[in-house]
């Protein structure tokens, strides 16, 4: 195996040009697959994290006739405790509401929350622009563009009506910004006592909310918490939701795939042909060693060697390039603000994946020249030289 080593090592050397050429070719290969993995996941993390990635992935509710749920704390230990997928669950009850003032009426959606709680799905406390958190039952905190919309500030009464005749004072306490506006300028977050109070609900809910650490796993994950819940519950999970993301996201990842499958198909066509062609080039060198006793099985490892070395050069390489095209995306495709525009992701086993899979695909593709010249006849070969 050693001889065969060597000499693979000597073609090589023998026709750096060529070399060069084919370790370049496999290198653009992997440093596309690199990149355009890299662009598509950090673009999917992107999306995900825009939509979903600061609201519930999995939501319990009620499918009784007032939609709330009683003697919900077993099933908040219950969750939090024998679901590992799971990394954060928050009570809430919600309620519609209008704001008065000056005699204009604003329609709200009032959400009590625990705030300890819900601040791992919504980032409540890195949200809060203004102010503090509400803690006394009159209190309440407003998103940015609400306030704005109002003209309410910090340290201002408003008005709420939840449905019967007589209207509940609250305070505002705090102003916060929670990336998007619809829900700036719709949501007053109070606390889950105040909520409950407000609307009349008792010791109850209206929904139990939670993040999981695979948000691709949420159906499942609220298909198995269904099956141990009350027949009074019922789960609802952002996949079923947002069906057109999810499409959108499928469609993302299957074109990236099959755009680094014809790239892998591409280098693997050009190693097979260039290798071939060395056979034929060196079919002289190869006759005189197997005229010295070389096995055809020797013969045949030489232009594997030949594969294996070109791509662990070319993946090397690869590697490097794929990496500083990463890295002068992120430099000259950015936003008004400096930031990328899709921010890439770095992934080191799918760089190692794409590495390894441009070294599996070259050695593959020094299997046709390696059998052609294990067939090569040495009297032949030297007679007609």
């Amino acid at each position: 195996m050693s001889l065969a080593f060597s000499i693979a090592l000597r073609f090589l050397k023998s026709s750096k040009g060529q070399t060069l050429l084919i370790a370049l070719g496999i290198a653009i290969g992997v440093s596309v697959q690199i990149f355009i993995g890299s662009l598509i996941q950090g673009l999917q993390i992107d999306l995900v994290d825009t939509t979903i990635g600061r609201q519930p992935q999995v939501t319990l509710a009620s499918n009784t006739d007032d939609k709330l749920i009683e003697n919900y704390q077993p099933i908040l230990d219950d969750v939090a405790a024998n679901y590992p997928g799971v990394k954060h669950v928050s009570p809430a009850a919600d309620g519609p509401a209008l704001f008065t003032i000056d005699e204009e009426n604003y329609s709200v959606l009032v959400r009590g929350l625990s705030f300890e709680q819900a601040d791992g799905i919504y980032q409540i406390t890195a949200s809060l622009k203004e102010g503090s958190l509400p803690v006394q039952g009159d209190e309440v905190m407003i998103g940015l563009d609400l306030a704005k919309e109002t003209g309410l500030a910090i340290g201002d009464t408003v008005e709420v009506l939840v449905g019967s005749p007589e209207k509940s004072t609250m305070k505002i306490t705090g102003l916060f910004d929670l990336g998007v506006s619809s829900l700036n300028k719709s949501w007053v977050l109070t606390t889950l006592a105040t909520a409950q109070n407000l609307f009349d609900y008792g010791d109850r809910l209206t929904g139990i909310e939670m993040q999981v650490e695979d948000v691709f796993a949420a159906d499942t994950i609220a298909q198995s918490i269904q099956k141990n819940q009350r027949e009074t519950i019922e789960t609802e999970n952002w996949k079923d939701q947002n069906a057109s993301l999810l499409s959108g996201l499928n469609g993302q990842s299957v074109s990236s795939l099959m755009i680094q499958v014809f790239v892998m198909i591409s280098v693997l066509l050009g190693i097979a042909s260039v290798l071939a062609i060395t056979v034929v080039q060196k079919s002289r060198q190869i006759g005189i060693l197997k005229a010295m006793g070389i096995q055809d099985g020797s013969a045949s490892r030489i232009f594997l060697f030949q594969g294996l070395m070109l791509g662990l050069a070319g993946a090397i390489l690869g590697i490097l390039l794929g990496l500083g095209l990463a890295y002068a995306f992120t430099r000259f495709a950015v936003n008004p603000d400096g930031t990328p525009v899709v921010p890439l992701f770095i992934d080191p086993r799918f760089i190692a994946l794409s590495a390894g899979f441009a070294v599996l695909v070259s050695t593959l593709a020094a299997l046709i020249p390696a059998r052609k010249s294990s067939q090569l006849n040495p009297i032949e070969v030297i007679r007609n030289a």
